[in-house]
């Protein structure tokens, strides 16, 4: 673990030429927020997670509504302004002479980006490809697998329906065999879940796919232990990171994965329509791109790219994204995270009627959770937070998961939460 100094200091580094060319920074908010960076440069992590004036001022550097509470960060994030900023400044850029500023200027900054992205991951440039989300970069590895009849993969009904939806038809039309395992969610108990998938594999299974975040309520997966036990019986290893990148605090690499796939417009905060795909070095040649590339058994990642005309402006914002991201810290946001769903969930489960439906235990979940109500649907629990408190969130109702799920983000305080406590104190009267 990072001394406390060297980790901001890192975080700051990291930050600092971003800074002075941004708009942001040079508002009061931006200056307050820097200053509050440089004060807080010595203080223990586990004292920043419960400072609130401290996550006040991260608040300020976010355009979020002060009219609706926004609890369903777990759908898509927002962008800080320096994301929205960047993004701005690109298209504008774009549109003064778009064959021009596109492919000639910001295209060569898909390098410096990989680049940025590989640190952050953990892992080599040359094992990254910038996609457009989770969906397009998953399904690149489901489609470009090589199997035939008969071959099967390990999955479960809780893994997030696009992805379920393309194996199904990898099965239709070529007649692999899926294996499906289920669970009943929460499960505090790693090897359970471990030994449940373990189970399910057989001499002819070629691939396992694993949720790292069950998104429908934050279950959090033992992806590396998983990975392990496939690994010792030759089984290709997918991980859906979807939810588990930048929210998490952890390096694709010690997922021991052969693929995994993310979506940055979710924790990173990046800009909408932003995704990462990640194959292991040696895995690349054999997996064909979904889209046409001029050699689909190239072992150069970049055949993962060939998507066409795209938007630079928000591929090149991506940048922003993670150097806000470095700024907070990927221990400091999961920490705090962790702590924001704690603090709204052991205050409701005390009510009568009200349960918790998400492990309170940083090994198991962290942001999101899922909430019940007795006597009341999840429609009829999620329209009565917004119509009556503008509490923004979303209902659940998917293979043994039902309820409303919660999900703050960095920008949340206790006193958006205290708002939250008060609904469900006034339901349950």
């Amino acid at each position: 673990m990072h001394t406390n100094r060297r980790h901001f200091l890192s975080r700051l580094a990291s930050f600092a030429g971003v800074a002075a060319a941004v708009p942001f920074f040079e508002t009061p908010q931006g200056k307050s927020l820097l200053r509050l960076l440089d004060e807080s440069q010595n203080r223990p992590i586990a004292d920043l997670v419960t400072d609130e004036r401290y996550w006040y001022q991260i608040k300020q550097a976010y355009t979020v509504s002060p009219s609706i509470m926004n609890l369903n960060n777990g759908g898509v994030c927002p962008q800080p302004r320096v994301v929205q900023e960047a993004v701005e400044r690109y298209n504008r850029l774009s549109n003064e002479a778009p064959s021009y500023y596109m492919w000639q200027i910001l295209d060569q900054g898909r390098e410096p980006l990989r680049a940025q992205l590989a640190a952050l991951a953990g892992c080599s440039p040359d094992e990254l490809a910038i996609n457009r989300n989770a969906s397009e970069a998953l399904e690149t590895i489901i489609f470009g697998l090589r199997l035939k009849a008969g071959d099967e993969v390990v999955l479960t009904r809780q893994d997030y329906p696009n992805m379920i939806q393309a194996w199904k038809q990898r099965e239709q039309r070529e007649g692999i065999v899926l294996k499906w395992i289920s669970f009943d969610f929460p499960i505090e108990d790693a090897a359970a879940i471990t030994r449940k998938f373990a189970e399910a594999f057989t001499p002819k299974t070629k691939v396992v796919h694993i949720t790292h975040v069950i998104n429908w309520m934050g279950q959090i997966l033992p992806a590396r232990d998983i990975a392990r036990e496939a690994r010792k019986r030759g089984i290709e290893v997918l991980v859906d990171a979807a939810h588990s990148f930048a929210h998490l605090d952890y390096k694709i690499p010690d997922l021991e994965c052969d693929y995994w796939g993310t979506s940055l417009h979710k924790w990173l905060c990046a800009p909408f329509g932003s995704g990462l795909l990640y194959v292991r070095k040696e895995k690349i040649k054999n997996l064909y791109p979904l889209f046409g590339a001029p050699d689909p058994e190239s072992d150069d990642i970049r055949k993962f790219e060939s998507l066409g005309t795209r938007s630079f402006a928000i591929e090149q914002a991506i940048g922003q994204a993670v150097h806000f991201h470095r700024m907070i810290g990927s221990e400091l946001k999961q920490k705090r995270l962790q702590y924001l769903k704690n603090y709204w969930a052991e205050r409701v489960q005390r009510l009568p009627g009200v349960k918790v439906k998400t492990s309170l235990h940083p090994d198991f979940a962290c942001a999101l959770a899922v909430v019940t109500v007795e006597g009341k649907t999840p429609a009829e629990l999620g329209a009565f937070l917004f119509k009556e408190f503008k509490i923004h969130t979303t209902t659940i109702e998917w293979e043994n998961i039902s309820g409303v799920r919660i999900t703050p983000n960095v920008y949340t305080t206790t006193d958006d939460l205290d708002v939250l406590v008060q609904a469900f104190n006034t339901l349950t009267k």
